[in-house]
């Protein structure tokens, strides 16, 4: 099986729709929503309207955050061809809606990092039940971090309900959203095992938003804190299988990652792109032209670091279409997953800093978007997994190590 990294035909016309949607719609409010931090952009509302329609009629072939799923019994476990499927379409869009601006898709109504929590873990009535709501996903803790294993939120059965008990922080779209993924763990002493997600809608008794963090980019986003005090849901609610599989381990929670973070790689992928393109259209209102075709050692100081930042943000590119694709087609990606969140996070920062750097007071003022884009890449570099923690992943699964074995 041979994978080609062209854009697949099929998608052409989504992926050009999606920059229409990101050049026309998004980029001009971009701005406003920066400014107006917390404020609900209500322009969003159409726009999410337009995809329910596209999702509803079949047409939408996976666009957006909501969801990726690796359906079972496809002709493709056989090794009798490609499929280029949801999870494909999904990391095309949502570069180029990103291309319009990262905090504005994060407030995209139903299309929830939680969205895509259930579309990987749930079971088929729970698809069901839960089709149509906006999830928000709740994971880190005020003492954890990228180390989602060591989480101290519970989950206590009682009858036929599990008790949540703990304080989740940054959790995006966490006001905003009308249902919450929340990572507990079941038992404490069983470790990363014991660790589920539930479903807990809004409104349930005993869960609260505390706050909402002012931050340094994506201000369109709401980033809230919310706390769990007895909150009881449903033991329907607990997505997946309720029980502890030491040999499995962590695996269940964490195949929700691999879905999610080639789509943090794909935001980091648009971010970046932007800033490119505005970068070379106004070194070019500078007299400076940048020529591909020409070696970057005869070329100005400023042409060469653009085409050095170009060559990055392919590589980034590619990694994020590979891990997509082995999704898609139904094989392992975990690795691919973390190479393409860490190269694409790590480049994402990196082309929108140089992009400010190269177009001087320009890319300082707000003049331009180039310094929003800086601001806002950041955070593709943390979430989800810090680069750090991506890094170490990765290490694991080329060295065949163990977390235990390698921390």
């Amino acid at each position: 099986m041979s994978i080609d990294l062209d854009d697949p035909k099929r998608f052409r016309t989504l992926a050009g729709q999606a920059h229409q949607v990101a050049m026309n719609m998004l980029r001009p409010i971009s701005r406003k929503y920066d400014r107006a931090e917390h404020a609900y952009p209500q322009e969003l509302d159409l726009l999410a309207a337009m995809i329910d329609g596209l999702s509803e009629s079949g047409a939408n072939e996976g666009a957006g955050a909501a969801g990726v799923r690796r359906d079972t019994g496809d002709p493709v476990d056989t090794g009798e061809g490609v499929r280029n499927g949801a999870n494909l379409a999904s990391v095309m869009s949502i570069a180029e809606m990103c291309w319009g601006d990262v905090g504005l898709l994060l407030s995209m109504p139903r299309q929830g990092l939680g969205n895509s929590a259930i579309a990987s873990v749930a079971d088929d009535e729970q698809l069901e039940r839960f089709a149509g709501v906006w999830a928000a996903m709740a994971i880190t803790e005020p003492g954890t971090g990228s180390d989602s294993a060591s989480i101290t939120t519970t989950a206590v059965r009682d009858g036929d309900e599990y008790v949540i008990n703990g304080e989740k922080i940054y959790v995006t779209s966490g006001e905003r959203a009308d249902h919450v993924v929340v990572w507990a763990s079941l038992d404490r002493s069983l470790g990363r095992a014991a660790i589920k997600s539930f479903v807990v809608p809004k409104g349930t008794p005993g869960m609260r938003v505390d706050r909402l963090e002012h931050k340094l980019g994506i201000k369109a986003s709401d980033t809230a804190t919310i706390i769990f005090e007895d909150c009881r849901v449903p033991k329907e609610n607990l997505l997946g299988s309720p029980e502890i599989d030491a040999k499995q381990g962590f695996a269940g929670a964490m195949a929700t990652f691999d879905n999610t973070r080639p789509l943090v790689a794909a935001m980091a992928v648009g971010c970046a792109r932007a800033a490119l393109d505005l970068t070379r259209d106004l070194l070019e209102q500078a007299g400076v032209v940048v020529d591909h075709d020409r070696p970057a050692s005869t070329q100005s100081a400023a042409a060469a670091k653009l085409l050095q930042l170009e060559a990055d943000w392919e590589g980034a590119r590619l990694l994020m279409l590979q891990a997509a694709w082995l999704a898609d087609n139904r094989r392992p990606n975990s690795l691919e997953a973390s190479m393409a969140k860490a190269k694409a996070g790590r480049v994402g920062s990196d082309v929108t800093l140089s992009c400010v750097e190269l177009c001087g007071t320009l890319g300082y003022s707000e003049a331009e978007l180039l310094e929003k884009w800086a601001r806002d890449s950041k955070i593709l570099d943390i979430f989800e997994g810090t680069q750090q923690i991506q890094k170490l992943i990765v290490a694991r699964r080329v060295l065949g190590l163990s977390s235990a074995e390698l921390r």
